[in-house]
């Protein structure tokens, strides 16, 4: 193992390169400085040209870092990725069909890492049938120029299923805290671990270069073996970046590491806005124990109620970059977690979401329609994509999703607990049909999911013909502030009822309480069994 300058690192790639980059969202483990370097070099030297660059996750700061350093004409060939949200540059040029854009789940392409290092055919997978990933609905794709088929539809022993194909990187920029003279990477101080083991693998079997990005080095032996995530074995070269931040956002965060849980008190609760209200009621489908994903966007801010509330020990909140327990981080550092027990690899977070191990999903809406289908991943001229979204939509036994009633500039308020529009927004969510097919309602009902649309006014569920209301707000009268801004007419239930009047108020609701009246619910009815008898006394015949 060397180390040598980014400058260095970036002239390793050439011309037609599979690039693969590890890292989450808003600066959560990117090789940053490398990335901003092939940028460079690009711009000065108009090489490497037609790269193809794949991430699981979308990276950027919503700006011009992250992937945005890559969008320049001639650079990129083709970007295959969860999502374009952190790198607007980069959904422009597939806007533009200047790229060829695909946009698979996040889950997929991490698992992908796995099946890539160890020479197996591709993945094989359930996610993303009946969506816009199943090649019946487009194959992934988010550009005209994006013909080739990294998707194709499979039957093994009668069952459907999508078999995603390898794509060996011929370079890997990694990332971690510290190196030491044989290439060792921890990464005691990232707010994630993603992938990186399994990409350095993947490289090192396709006779790729491995270069890893670190904010510090050590001498030999000096690092606890345990704490090594790759190992020097794997390591090509170091790039140092004393500099290096936790995010984009943050420079370090020891609660984001790990090192320490923060008091209550440090989380500071969100204003009573319409967030709020969609967030407190996803919050109360919540029972004990219950293991639930919060998705990006505003179903984060269930974590910062759960807070506030005093039951984040109750329930196991987790997301998708490998956090379990403790409060999800909410905005532009979604996929970090505070007072978390665990953190592990993403492709093993995403296994245990695929196997169907999440009791609850919190996951947001862009756009909804008649049979309950659900649009996050393009609408109104944006490509974002779809991230974790269909491995947890798909496979967890309860998906709430939350949303505004409408967006583009509406206000909303509570004065006395009674609704008040001051102003409507521009754009309608419950369309009459969807633009892209990123959740399928039918599919969903055929699969025994529970299914509930969330909104500061209206709460609707998904019954066997389609969308019924089921709650709205106080002062709320149903035609006019609600039906009349649909292009759909759901059935209104015979029993539809007014939402907690808690749900309006600052104070907080009091879900400690409600939570300790509700029974637990165990997946193991053997597990249920034993509690049910008086667990030890029990187990001891």
């Amino acid at each position: 193992m060397r180390v040598i300058s980014a400058e260095a690192a970036a002239g390793l790639v050439r011309d037609n390169d599979t690039l693969l980059v590890g890292g989450s969202g808003g600066g959560h483990a990117v090789p940053e400085m490398l990335m901003a370097a092939l940028g460079k070099r690009f711009r000065d030297s108009g090489h490497p040209r037609q790269i193809t660059s794949l991430h699981p996750v979308g990276l950027g700061d919503r700006a011009t870092r992250g992937a945005g350093h890559f969008a320049q004409d001639g650079m990129l060939r083709r970007i295959v990725c969860g999502t374009f949200v952190d790198s607007p540059p980069v959904s422009d040029l597939a806007a533009a069909d200047k790229i060829e854009a695909y946009t698979l789940p996040q889950g997929a392409l991490s698992q992908l890492m796995r099946e890539m290092a160890a020479g197996r055919p591709g993945l094989f997978t359930k996610t993303g049938l009946h969506t816009l990933v199943d090649p019946r609905h487009g194959g992934a794709r988010q550009s005209k120029r994006a013909t080739e088929d990294l998707v194709e539809l499979v039957t093994l022993k009668g069952e459907e299923w999508l078999f995603i194909k390898p794509m060996p990187p011929d370079v890997a920029f990694l990332r971690g805290t510290t190196a030491d003279e044989d290439g060792n990477v921890t990464m005691e101080q990232e707010a994630i671990y993603g992938e990186m083991l399994s990409m350095a693998q993947a490289t090192r079997r396709a006779g790729g270069v491995v270069i890893v990005q670190v904010k510090r080095l050590a001498n030999r032996g000096t690092l606890p073996a345990k704490q090594v995530k790759i190992p020097g074995m794997l390591v090509d070269f170091v790039v140092l970046d004393p500099a290096q931040r936790q995010t984009y956002v943050t420079d370090y965060s020891p609660a984001y590491a790990g090192e320490l849980r923060e008091p209550l008190s440090a989380f500071q609760p969100l204003p009573l806005d319409a967030r709020k209200v969609v967030a407190r009621r996803g919050a109360m489908e919540l029972f004990p124990r219950a293991v639930c994903n919060l998705g990006s966007g505003i179903s984060t801010g269930i974590g910062v109620v759960g807070a506030e509330e005093n039951i984040l020990d109750a329930i196991v909140l987790t997301n998708e970059q490998g956090l379990i327990g403790g409060a999800p981080a909410i905005g532009y550092e979604a996929g970090a977690a505070r007072n978390f027990q665990a953190m592990i690899d993403q492709p093993y977070q995403f296994d245990f979401y695929d196997g169907g191990g999440l009791d609850l999903a919190f996951l947001s809406f862009a756009q909804v329609d008649g049979r309950g289908n659900v649009n996050i991943s393009r609408f109104d001229g944006k490509i974002v994509g779809i991230g974790g979204f269909i491995n947890i939509s798909q496979n967890a036994r309860k998906v709430v999703f939350g949303g505004t009633f409408t967006a583009g500039g509406l206000d909303i308020s509570w004065p006395g607990g009674r609704t008040r529009i001051a102003r409507e927004g521009k754009h309608r969510k419950f369309m009459a049909e969807v633009e892209q097919l990123s959740y399928n309602g039918d599919y969903g009902w055929q699969r025994g999911q529970q299914v509930m649309y969330v909104t500061e006014r209206a709460v609707f569920r998904r019954v066997e013909d389609g969308l019924e209301l089921a709650e709205v707000a106080p002062g709320i009268e149903v035609e006019r502030d609600v039906l009349a801004h649909m292009a759909v007419r759901p059935r209104v239930a015979k029993d539809c009822r007014e939402m907690d009047a808690r749900l309006f108020r600052p104070e907080p609701m009091g879900l400690a309480r409600d939570l300790a009246a509700k029974p637990p619910q165990y997946r193991s009815s053997r597990v249920a069994e034993f509690y049910k008898a008086g667990g030890i006394s029990r187990a001891a015949e």
